[in-house]
């Protein structure tokens, strides 16, 4: 595209300055011509008062020679025939006697081409109303004085306005093309994995929309990866619900190889599990931030606490787990699909069975007062508690063991943070840890109350 400007300013402007340059050379030429026959006439001119006084040959011969065409020998004075005692001419002629009695008869100023030049031939009237004719004789040197200079400015003016022309389609040029260039590496870095790769919205409008049409789109590509990624984490880690149940299952078999190949499948079930976790983990760090956009839907959350309760409950009496629940009997609808209210109790609950020592009670609190906008759930026990709150909530950080993947409280952040809500960590009455997960029945952040949150959560407690 660059030198595809430059070309065609090239071409553009050297017509123009031929179109330009060639006549106005032309005219200057003309210019000159007319200009050396205009002196040639004044000269012819001054030889007229002469004759008009004096028909004395060597009085005329002095006129001739006292005018500057006269002194270079360029004039020539032809005398009628009926001066008998001055007949002939006075100085070197350059024309036939054709050509002055062509003169004579037709009684006006005519310019004839000869060797070296032109010859002015001049009609003067003198006494007895005889015709004299002057002839001067104009030499090329002087048609075309002043020509070659006009011709050598006028290319250089030309050669410079090309120069000009093409320079500043050059850099037009490449001010067109960097922003291409620029967006067709990106889209070859995209192509090889670089979703992290953004272009500057640059050039002329039209690149200028398809920078931002690719930003978007890679922006685009890049979320909806990293939500891939976060889903199939998710998704994984939600068999490690099933696969708590089994282990807990196994090891109540006893002893025998039924027994132990059981309690083998499971441990191997869970570590590819915990594979696949981590390979998911491992690519999302290669990812922008970013997730795709989530169905909403209103899921009414008391009902779900109680469907995943009566599956808890029979694996907590397993154990001799002490289980209460509360604000369980008024619906409690929040802007969270089933599926991810499913995944986020069982990822509480199932942290409890897995880090606390069987026997450990546990509780499951709902508050959603009337007319309130936001729904709390106190998920406590009575274990050991949870040193780190920030790392347990930062995605991706398990300092829960051997077999924590860190995605548990993680995914219960994110759907909080999807109505926007939160997640704190504390110590529950129980004495173990308490988890407070506040859902906005609206779905928007803007409005919280620390301080009517607070005293909810006191109220919870007592």
């Amino acid at each position: 595209m660059r030198w595809a400007l430059v070309r065609i300013a090239l071409a553009v402007t050297s017509m123009v300055v031929v179109a330009f340059a060639v006549p106005l050379g032309m005219v200057i030429q003309q210019m000159a011509n007319d200009r050396a026959l205009s002196n040639a006439e004044r000269q012819a001119a001054a030889i007229g008062p002469a004759l008009a006084i004096t028909s004395d040959r060597d009085q005329l011969e002095r006129a001739v020679a006292s005018t500057e065409a006269g002194a270079g020998r360029r004039i020539a004075l032809h005398l009628p025939e009926e001066w008998s005692e001055n007949p002939g001419i006075i100085g070197g002629s350059r024309v036939t006697e054709a050509d002055i009695a062509a003169t004579v008869r037709d009684g006006r100023a005519v310019s004839l081409s000869v060797e070296g030049g032109v010859a002015l031939l001049q009609p003067i009237a003198v006494e007895g109303g005889l015709i004299a004719v002057v002839e001067v004789f104009v030499p090329n040197g002087e048609l075309s004085t002043g020509v070659v200079t006009a011709w050598l400015v006028l290319a250089a003016v030309g050669l410079a306005l090309i120069i000009g022309s093409v320079a500043v389609a050059d850099r037009l040029g490449r001010r067109m093309v960097r922003p291409a260039e620029d967006l067709a590496a990106a889209a070859r870095r995209l192509g090889e994995g670089r979703l992290g790769v953004r272009v500057p919205e640059q050039g002329p409008d039209e690149l200028r929309l398809a920078a931002s049409a690719f930003n978007a789109m890679a922006r685009q590509v890049a979320g909806l990866l990293a939500g891939e990624r976060e889903m199939a984490a998710d998704l994984s880690h939600r068999l490690r619900t099933p696969l708590t149940v089994l282990r807990l299952n196994a090891a109540s078999l006893g002893e025998g190889t039924a027994a132990e190949q059981t309690r083998q499948a499971v441990d191997q079930l869970e570590r590819e599990v915990d594979a696949i976790i981590e390979t998911a983990r491992e690519h999302r760090t290669a990812l922008p931030e970013g997730r795709g956009a989530v169905p909403v839907e209103d899921t009414d959350i008391a009902e779900v606490i109680r469907e995943r309760m009566d599956f808890w409950s029979a694996l907590a009496e397993d154990e001799g787990r002490e289980v209460r629940t509360a604000g369980l009997d008024e619906p409690a609808r929040v802007p969270v699909p089933r599926a991810e209210l499913v995944a986020a109790l069982d990822a509480m609950l199932g942290n409890i069975f897995r880090h606390t020592p069987e026997g450990t009670a546990f509780a499951v609190d709902v508050h959603s007062g009337d007319g309130s906008n936001s729904v709390i759930v106190l998920v406590s026990d009575a274990g050991p508690g949870i040193p780190d709150p920030d790392a347990a909530l930062a995605r991706g950080h398990g300092d829960g063991g051997p077999g924590s993947t860190g995605l548990g409280l993680d995914i219960v952040r994110r759907v909080a943070e999807s109505t926007g809500g939160d997640v704190r960590i504390g110590q529950s009455v129980l004495g173990g840890a308490e988890i407070r997960v506040w859902l906005s029945r609206d779905g928007r952040a803007a409005g919280r109350d620390g301080g009517r949150h607070r005293a909810v959560r006191r109220r919870a407690r007592a």
